[in-house]
């Protein structure tokens, strides 16, 4: 919020000079006018945002998505009760603790100010808000229901965030313990294994196959670590930098959708998605051709957005949306054409929509709760192996050792 030096005189006759914080001039006339004071001179006080913390932790920190979600939820809510939408921002810029969202909310209600909608001042910030947030802002300006609106959004982003961390949490637990065990199984061959061959060297035991292969790739590894890390640094480099390409992102996406029992997990997470996003927007009043676009860009696998684009195309011929996705039930399930058809029907797209979103999260939901159940076997199975094929590998030979010593 702006500081201001002031130079006034009270009713008995005192000047006096002081700083005092307010949203701009006018409303700092009006609070001292309230207090019988009579202004003489008043200067904004101009601070360097080079050696402002504030700006500089904005600069680094980013806005969350639960600090969106209550923004979004504040604003309608004050908005509801009556406050005008600059003073709302106002008192939501004093109580946010974020730096950047601050200085965001400061910007957003200097647009406002300045006579530019909320959704036009939003845009300046692609990276904090999305398409979908600003559009169904703009379909809330448009209609007067702006209040409604934002509660609309809250309610969709934190359906959609639920959903995200409920999918993350089912893939941590598989993805800790085959890390654990690929970082034990390098430490072994580096440290454990060089011991254990040094002995079998000195007795001149002969090594089985498998042995012989463990005890290569331990000689290699111990005698050119450096080498091994810096293979292993640019293979993960290489790796996460052929993922950003069409051609890495198409293949990936491609293999996610063919995985064992993760790839109905990632079916219905993308129908929750698309469903509940169309429907935020439709009955938001964006057009359809638009909340196709935007839900095109909620979308994170490629195979999906290319599904988004038919149907644009689709709705611009004049032909229904069902049809695409009935087509395309290889990745959407069918459950969502028909729904889609039978709103189209009935003139209610848009509550069809919300239902196929809420049945698809209530399935992720209680796949996500049995997902560790599911994966644990296979975990075991993998490790069991894995730990069987190294104990035969290593210990073989001390039989072998044995017949030597005897």
């Amino acid at each position: 919020m702006p500081l201001f030096t002031i130079r006034a005189k009270r009713e008995n006759a005192d000047i006096f000079e002081e700083e005092r914080e307010a949203t701009d001039k006018f409303a700092l006339f009006h609070n001292l006018k309230e207090e019988g004071v009579a202004v003489l001179s008043v200067e904004e006080k101009k601070v360097s945002k080079g050696m402002n913390l504030d700006w500089m932790l904005a600069f680094f920190k980013k806005v969350k998505m639960q600090d969106k979600i209550l923004f979004a939820r504040n604003l309608g809510s004050m908005i509801e009760a009556g406050l005008s939408m600059s003073r709302a921002l106002a008192i939501l810029e004093k109580q946010s603790k974020n730096p950047k969202l601050k200085a965001i909310l400061a910007s957003l209600n200097d647009g406002v100010k300045r006579g530019d909608t909320l959704s036009l001042s939003m845009k300046k910030y692609p990276d904090v808000f999305s398409k979908l947030f600003i559009a169904m802002v703009a379909a809330g300006e448009e209609s007067g229901k702006i209040a409604e609106t934002l509660k609309e959004v809250a309610g969709q982003m934190e359906k959609t965030n639920t959903l995200q961390k409920k999918v993350k949490g089912a893939l941590i637990y598989p993805a800790v313990i085959i890390s654990v065990m690929i970082v034990i199984g390098i430490l072994m061959m580096i440290f454990v294994i060089p011991a254990m061959t040094k002995t079998f060297k000195e007795m001149g035991v002969t090594l089985p196959l498998a042995t012989r292969l463990i005890v290569a790739v331990s000689d290699f590894m111990s005698t050119h670590y450096i080498l091994v890390f810096l293979v292993l640094a640019g293979s993960i480099f290489g790796f996460t930098s052929w993922l950003k390409t069409k051609s890495g992102k198409l293949a990936m996406d491609y293999f996610v959708l063919h995985i064992p029992i993760i790839t109905p997990l990632v079916k219905e997470t993308n129908a929750a998605r698309t469903a509940r996003t169309l429907s935020s927007l439709l009955s938001s009043g964006v057009p359809i051709t638009e909340a196709i676009g935007i839900t095109k860009e909620v979308l994170q696998n490629s195979h999906y957005k290319k599904v988004l684009d038919e149907a644009g195309i689709a709705i611009q011929k004049g032909e229904p949306l069902s049809k695409v996705f009935l087509a395309s039930n290889n990745l959407y399930p069918d459950f969502v054409g028909e729904m889609m058809a039978v709103g189209e029907e009935t003139g209610k797209v848009s509550d069809m929509f919300m239902k196929v979103a809420a049945f698809y999260e209530e399935e992720v939901d209680q796949k996500t709760k049995d997902m560790s159940t599911i994966i644990e076997p296979f975990l075991m199975v993998f490790i069991g192996a894995s730990v069987g094929f190294f104990a035969i590998a290593m210990i073989s030979p001390t039989y072998s050792l044995v017949d030597v010593i005897n």
